[in-house]
């Protein structure tokens, strides 16, 4: 009884050692390249402050949501715009879902994120599906 308590023990720490890893790792993956800040309010007025990955292309910003949505994508549904932190410069913008540059969008996140945009890819179950956010200014 005593070995099994042992062994459950042990498998227990490694459980919470593997997750930690995975946390940091995301973490790693997430924060070690640009990212921006995208405020939209919730639907009691309050701001929500979403840290995302973004590129460029074609001289507008880009933002990219899953197939299956989140809350801050919801929160932008709410909202006529939203404000978005890069580089230290607030501007406020209005969002439009493009799906026909999903590749495109793709590409370029993978070129710029690398192997961030591959790990955080498999935690999330991949990019197909996923939608490009066009940032339009306002």
């Amino acid at each position: 009884m005593a070995t099994m308590r042992k062994i459950l023990k042990r498998c227990l720490i490694g459980l919470v050692f593997v997750i930690l890893a995975i946390a940091g790792i995301e973490r790693l993956a997430a924060e070690r390249i640009e990212v921006i800040e995208l405020v939209a309010l919730d639907t009691e007025g309050v701001p929500q402050t979403t840290r995302l990955w973004v590129v460029d292309a074609d001289g507008m910003a880009y933002l990219r949501v899953g197939s299956g949505g989140s809350g801050w994508y919801s929160r932008i549904l709410a909202n006529d715009s939203v404000a978005v932190i890069r580089q230290g410069m607030t501007a406020k913008y209005t969002v439009q879902a493009r799906p026909e540059k999903s590749a495109r969008i793709n590409q370029l996140m993978r070129s710029k994120y690398t192997w961030g945009d591959a790990f955080i890819g498999l935690l999330t179950g991949g990019r197909e599906g996923s939608i490009p956010l066009e940032l339009q200014p306002l």
